[in-house]
Parts: C-alpha cells; sequence; structure tokens
C-alpha cells in the first residue's frame, strides 16, 4: 500500500479514537506508530495531518457546516466528518495535494470505512469545495485556532 495512502488511513485511525474516546490525539498517534510502524515519510505525513486538523479543526468544521447544512456536524458520521477534516486540510490548508488526488483519496477511506452513501456524500461535499478553493484558502488562510 502506498505510503501516504496508510499515514491518511492511520490518521482516520487516530481522529475517530480522538472524537469518539477523547483521547489525546497526538499522544494516540505515537502510541499506534509504536504498535504499526509505517515508513518515516508516511509517519512525519501523518503527523502533519493530525496536527494541522487538530489547529484549523474548528475552521474546518465551519466550513463543512456551511456546505453540508443537512448533515449538521454533531450528527454526521464520525467516520465522514474526519475523512472530510482530512481532504480540506490536504488541498485547502496544506497545499501539498492536489485537489483531485485528495477528493480521490477521500472516497477511497468512505468506501473502506464509511457506509454505503459515505462515499457519495464524501464526494459531493469536497467537489462542492473545490469549486470555491480559492476563496476558501483565502478564508482558511492565517494562523491556526488556538487549541485549548
Amino acid at each position: 500500500m502506498r505510503t501516504r495512502r496508510r499515514a491518511r488511513r492511520l490518521t482516520l485511525e487516530v481522529l475517530y479514537e480522538y472524537d469518539l474516546a477523547e483521547h489525546d490525539a497526538l499522544p494516540t498517534l505515537a502510541r499506534r506508530l509504536t504498535e504499526q510502524p509505517i515508513e518515516t515519510a508516511g509517519a512525519e505525513f501523518a503527523q502533519r495531518l493530525v496536527s494541522g486538523i487538530l489547529d484549523y479543526q474548528s475552521r474546518m468544521d465551519a466550513i463543512i457546516s456551511r456546505y453540508a447544512p443537512e448533515w449538521p456536524l454533531d450528527q454526521m458520521a464520525v467516520i465522514d466528518r474526519n475523512i472530510l477534516r482530512i481532504a480540506i486540510f490536504e488541498f485547502l490548508i496544506d497545499g501539498e495535494t492536489p485537489i483531485k488526488v485528495s477528493i480521490n483519496e477521500a472516497v477511497e477511506l468512505a468506501k473502506t470505512y464509511g457506509s454505503d452513501s459515505a462515499p457519495r456524500f464524501v464526494n459531493g461535499v469536497l467537489g462542492t469545495l473545490a469549486d470555491e478553493a480559492e476563496k476558501l484558502k483565502a478564508e482558511l488562510a492565517g494562523e491556526p485556532d488556538l487549541v485549548v
């Protein structure tokens, strides 16, 4: 399996545990990397994803809420919410991954971990965000959220 895909899966697992069990994400990531080591590049990518998602979570969640109003964030499946966060961080904040790659990877995660309707939902929300990418990048630019 490709290194970045493994890192995204690991990130999703960490964020899932963070959301449901309320375990601190970075120590959870470190523990999982000890239990299931991956290539250094993958571990660094997962670290960047988890840290970045935590830093920008409230801004990303506001965008998700705005672009998926029929699914309130607290009623959205934990898997779907975190897949959206990963992709949004990748293509709107981090900027290293092309939009189409981020969306394709998110849809693949949704196929593997989500419900039957998750891939279509994730693709729809991210497709809409991609159409607004330049405006949203400007909105998300700047200092990360203060994590309290």
